[in-house]
């Protein structure tokens, strides 16, 4: 056995092409094994476990052509090797080989000006410098190479939220854009759902599991898996929720990742729940202790996020809240909340709702224990407490029985300018008191008609608790609580609700972290024809002209031959 080797200095090749050549050099007679590869550290290394290392592979650079081949003797390796130009030559009369090849993105560019996308995929060091160059061309970008490094991925999406262009990764494996499949990508049916994703494979599950299910996509934007790190911030995710949201053909939203940091996540729920359509969002394996905030409905596996996204359709709207906030009636400075509780647990949910729509509410019971009251006696900013705690009860009867406390603090409370809301429970049964309304709405209406004469509105709202067979008479509490200008609920959840979003109205900026600014993708980018100038793997091009949409192929070669410094001076010029 025998290594014949041969090293073509700058002649470039995808890992498509060099695969192809290696299956055919490998098929030849009196050929053990083969290896056609560029001349990468880690290419050398695969080459030397499979025994085809040999002085001349191990000088190689990483921009050389590598072709070793392993024969029985010395001239079937070398009747090999010769076949490689063969192989070329027969590989450039069939396909996209026949047409032109424009060697420079900008000449591609000027051939096919309808083009709105540059897809990526040539070797990691070298990709950031042709998406910006893309960028600089105005164009979106599929970034399917891997290896980026992380300061040119953050570069390269600041750069496009500003010019409001997609980056779509690196390392993003697959998207669908008006019909046509860009990576790796399944034939799924024109639908009304719109996907968002930092998981490939997520992406094709969903995709494909709502085209089982007898539904279909509208787009599929690919995020690459690093978007949702903290130092990238979800650029590309929140510009794809947006961007779909104003697509007038996605009724739906689907948005699918692994679990962001808790930061990330924040953002990208309230980006979620500021959109006019319903947003199904899958952490993948993350369970939230909720399953719907507003407009966004959590879910936990591929399955169950394209069983939701679907019905959702099948819905053809958007459940409407029960409740409407209404802020025209308060002053201008009236902002927070007051929350008067008899029962521990239903105040533990109502802070636990209100994180959804609040950045901090604090308390004698709080969630998070930075955020306790350092006077559980005096209220700061959102603040909810509950009665029935130690400080409260030493000495007094609990607040389900005498409602003394509750009505005193009510009335500090009211006479706060910054409160809009106070809430409080009215639990009922037996044991309770029998008749917490008769005590409670007459102090009520009085702090209201004080708040209405020093020129404020004052909501109170109350979630009553309890059944038709109670001895207090459920339907007689919520009549006197009315009468007292009560805004009553006997569902928790929608009184919560309810209330975080008025509040949130009232004062915007007490948002938990949007995000900055980013300026809105055109949405022709969804609307028209596909078009797309491809560098790199030349299946790429092979796979959208199979689709019916019109590629360009570039003749790409590593800028000064791969040269680290040549390329540094190179950058410096053109930017002179």
């Amino acid at each position: 056995m025998i290594c014949e080797v041969e090293i073509r200095s700058g002649a470039y090749y995808d890992s498509v092409v060099l695969m192809q050549l290696q299956r055919s050099l490998a098929a030849e007679p009196g050929v053990i094994d083969a290896g056609v590869v560029m001349g990468t550290e880690a290419n050398k290394e695969i080459l030397a476990q499979s025994g085809l290392m040999t002085p001349e592979v191990k000088s190689a650079i990483a921009d050389d052509l590598v072709i070793v081949v392993k024969g029985e003797n010395q001239a079937f390796a070398k009747a090999a090797v010769a076949k490689i130009d063969e192989l070329l030559t027969s590989r450039r009369s069939t396909g996209i080989d026949k047409e032109y090849r424009p060697k420079s993105l900008e000449t591609a560019a000027q051939m096919m000006s309808e083009a709105q996308w540059v897809l990526v995929s040539v070797p990691g060091r070298f990709a950031a410098g042709v998406a910006r160059q893309a960028l600089g061309l105005e164009k979106h970008v599929f970034l399917f190479s891997d290896n980026v490094a992380l300061e040119d991925e953050i570069q390269l999406k600041q750069i496009a939220k500003n010019k409001g262009l997609l980056v779509m990764g690196p390392d993003c494996g697959t998207a669908v854009v008006n019909g046509t499949g860009l990576g790796f990508a399944n034939r799924i049916r024109r639908g009304p759902i719109g996907i968002v994703a930092a998981s490939g494979t997520g992406l094709q599950q969903v995709s494909s599991r709502i085209h089982q299910m007898g539904s279909g996509i509208t787009h599929a934007l690919g995020t690459g898996g690093r978007d949702l790190a903290e130092a990238v911030d979800a650029v590309t995710a929140r510009q794809g929720l947006e961007l779909l949201n104003r697509d007038p053909d996605t009724q739906v939203i689907v948005f699918i990742s692994k679990p962001p940091s808790p930061e990330v996540a924040k953002r990208l729920v309230q980006t979620a729940r500021g959109l006019s359509k319903p947003v199904v969002i899958d952490f993948i394996g993350y369970s939230t202790p909720m399953h719907i905030v507003d407009n966004v409905h959590f879910a936990t596996t591929f399955d169950e996020t394209a069983q939701k996204a679907v019905q959702l359709v099948d819905a053809h709207s958007i459940p409407s809240p029960k409740m409407k906030a209404d802020t025209s009636k308060f002053s201008p400075g009236q902002r927070y909340l007051r929350g008067l509780f008899s029962g521990g647990t239903l105040a533990y949910e109502a802070l636990l709702i209100l994180q959804d729509y609040l950045p901090v509410v604090y308390s004698n019971a709080p969630l998070n224990k930075e955020h306790r009251l350092v006077d559980a006696l005096k209220s700061q900013e959102h603040t909810i407490i509950d009665l029935g705690e130690d400080e409260f009860t030493v000495g007094r009867l609990h607040p389900m029985l005498d409602n003394t406390l509750r009505i005193q603090r009510l009335e500090v409370e009211a006479n706060d300018p910054e409160v809009a809301v106070i809430f409080m429970d009215v639990v009922l049964g037996y044991g309770a008191h029998p008749d917490p309304a008769g005590e409670l709405a007459p102090a009520i209406a009085r702090v209201k008609a004080n708040a209405k004469n020093s020129g404020r509105f004052l909501e109170i709202a109350a979630i009553v608790s309890g059944t038709d067979e109670d001895p207090q008479d459920i339907n007689a509490q919520i009549q006197q609580l009315e009468q007292a200008g009560v805004v009553v609920e006997t569902n928790n959840d929608v009184i919560i609700r309810y209330i975080g979003q008025l509040l949130r109205d009232l004062d915007p900026q007490d948002v938990p972290g949007v995000g900055d600014q980013i300026k809105t993708v055109d949405l022709r980018v969804l609307e028209l024809p596909f078009a797309a100038i491809n560098i790199g793997l030349e299946s790429f091009t092979e796979s959208i002209t199979a689709q019916n949409s019109r590629c360009i192929q570039v003749e790409w070669r590593p800028p000064a031959s791969g040269n680290e410094k040549l390329m540094a001076i190179l950058e410096k010029m053109k930017k002179k």
